[in-house]
Parts: structure tokens; sequence; C-alpha cells
């Protein structure tokens, strides 16, 4: 995927006829100022420094580590759920009873298993290096972060049973604003139609992959509508052909020969923020106030997962609240709402998790 990152007007320069006179305009000296005149108006698009998408991946290994470590994970899996929860974990109900709205940041930063961690973490590499270094941290890190709060928003709306951890809502959010990244800033693609071809063939795998169990597609629908949207507000560019005045040289002043930004892109620079503040208002009024939307929408969960002859989607979001005194351990299934009291034996971890399975099958 190619593109044009020329900022100016290229401009030809056209050597007079030989005489025997040498012009002073094609004297070594002269040469050399117009080929750095040309340069300065070919001065490509800023490159950062990707420090930012670095730090998150970090950030996302060391978290994941200290919930192992705190848990005594994989030795103790039966509490890795509690743990996760504690640390910060998507739970509708305590972001519905007890308003921690804040939840649906940290989620983000937390993982359920190695493959899980690696996989987001290789994906998050793959794809805001080259974001980071084109844009920048600060519109970048402000993409990853709304865009993963939009991914929790959205799956709190639907999934209101178990728990929910993981950067894939904002790892969408990427894969949304590369898409419309692309369009609003058409004109300085080269191989434009090859390059939407591959990135929608890639969004629709990603996607696809959603409708297996024990994968909370909601979070990357949210995630990815997100991004989309922002791209639109963060990412737009400089229309193909537009004259940065300030990389004029000195004592050259030359008027652009088009505007900054074509029409369109205001339009859909103005249309995504208001569809972002009007959407996530009306999301977290929903969510805070109880409703599920599952019972307004007969067919939604089938975007979620799609049941086969070779998997059941009601097996999934299966999580316990408990809470023990000595031996007695009060167990509570967050799908049913089923509540029972069961002695534990000696081997307490490994029978805590079956019990819960019990009761919420």
């Amino acid at each position: 995927m190619g593109r044009d990152r020329r900022e100016g007007l290229e401009i030809k320069v056209v050597n007079p006829p030989t005489t025997n006179n040498v012009p002073v305009e094609t004297s070594p000296a002269n040469r050399r100022r117009r080929q750095r005149t040309s340069f300065a108006e070919f001065r490509p698009f800023k490159l950062w420094f990707p420090w930012l998408v670095p730090a998150i991946v970090v950030a996302n290994i060391v978290l994941f580590a200290v919930s192992m470590f705190i848990n005594n994970c994989p030795k103790n899996s039966a509490h890795c759920s509690a743990r996760l929860e504690q640390m910060g974990a998507l739970d509708v109900t305590m972001v519905i009873h007890n308003h921690e709205v804040w939840r649906l940041f940290t989620c983000i930063w937390l993982h359920a298993g190695v493959f899980h961690v690696l996989a987001n973490m290789l994906s998050l590499i793959f794809i805001g290096i080259r974001l980071e270094q084109e844009f920048g941290f600060v519109r970048i890190g402000l993409l990853y972060m709304i865009s993963g709060f939009g991914g929790s928003l959205l799956s709190s709306l639907f999934n209101r049973a178990g728990i929910s951890v993981g950067a894939s809502g904002a790892l969408f959010g990427l894969l949304g604003a590369m898409l419309s990244e692309l369009l609003t800033n058409w004109t300085i693609y080269a191989n434009k139609f090859a390059a939407l071809l591959t990135l929608i063939f890639i969004i629709a795998i990603n996607l696809a992959v959603g409708i297996l169990p024990h994968v909370d597609n909601f979070a990357h629908l949210g995630g990815f509508t997100s991004g989309f949207l922002l791209g639109f507000v963060f990412l737009i560019r400089p229309q193909y052909g537009y004259f940065n005045q300030r990389n004029n040289p000195r004592g050259f002043a030359a008027p652009s020969a088009k505007s900054k930004h074509k029409p369109y892109q205001y339009v859909l620079w103005i249309t995504s923020l208001v569809l972002l503040i009007a959407g996530y208002t009306v999301g977290l009024v929903v969510l805070l106030r109880g409703t599920d939307l599952n019972k307004h929408c007969s067919w939604c969960h089938y975007l979620s997962c799609i049941p086969t002859s070779l998997w059941s989607c009601k097996s999934q979001n299966v999580y316990c609240q408990s809470s023990q005194i000595g031996k007695q351990m009060n167990l509570t299934c967050i799908a049913n709402g089923r509540t029972e009291m069961y002695k534990l034996g000696s081997d307490n971890q490994s029978q805590i998790q079956e019990l819960c399975s019990q009761l919420c099958s």
C-alpha cells in the first residue's frame, strides 16, 4: 500500500537551450538552490517515534504476569475469574449497581490467558506501530482508549452474565480507524482499491472469528464502530495537491492551488463526532438504568455467537460470585441468579469451578 506523502505541488525545472554563455539561472549554485526548493515543497508528513504502543504492550504483559502471580495460576484456576474481577474486569452487575464505570476502561488492560494476551499484543504491534509513526502518540493513544471504552460499553449492553477482559475492542478500533483513514484520505493514496479490499478482508475474517463461543464479539463490534468514526475525526490528512505555506523556502510565496481539506472530509468529521457523542451518551444512560438490550432485540445475540452442531453458545460465561466462611461456601451463578450453600472438602480449589458449572447448568 503506497502513499504519496507529498504536501507540495510538483515543480518541474526545465533548463533553457544551451548557448555559449551559461545563463545565471543554470549555474550549479542556482540548480542546487532550486533542488532545495523542490525538496522543501515535497517534504513528507512528519514521522513520529513509536514509544506508546510498545509501552502499552509492556504494561499489558506486566499486568497479566501480576494477575497470574497473585492468583497462583494456572494451579489455582478456579479463582482466576474472581481475581480478575478484583483487578478491574468488566462485571456488568458492578457497573449497574455500584456505578463502577471505570471498569469499562480497566478491563482492556487485563487478559484471561497466555494465548489471549500474546495474540492481542502481537496484533497491537502489527497495527499500532505504523499508525503511531504516522499520526503520533496523542491521537493513537486517544483512539485506542476511546475505542476500548466503546467496545466495553456495547459488550455491557448485551453480555449481562460473567466477566469480560481483553484489549480486542481497542484493537478493532485501530482496524476501524485504518479503514476510515483510507476513505477520508482517499486522494493521497496509490493503489487505493487494492488497499481497501485487503483491509476489508482482514476485518471480515477477524469479525467472523467473533461468532465462536467464549469470544466477546460485541466488544469487537463496539470497538470497530468507535474506531471507524474516530478515524474520520483524528486521522484526517490534507488532500493531495495542497501546498503547505510553512514549507516555503525563505523569500518564496505561492498561493495553494487547493484548499487543505475537501468538503466531504469536513462533513465526515462533523457527522462522526456527533454520532460518537450521541452514541456514548445514550449507551451510558441505558447501561446505568440496567436495561438489557437482549429483551429488545431477539436476534442480536447471534452477532456474538452462532450455535452449530460443533458448539453450544449457552455454555459460555459460566461465572459465580462466592463468599466463604470456614468450610462453607456460598455460590451465586451470575447467569441465572441461583444461589446455593456448599460444604467444601480438602481440595477446595478444584471443587469450586465444578460446583459453579453445575449451579449454572
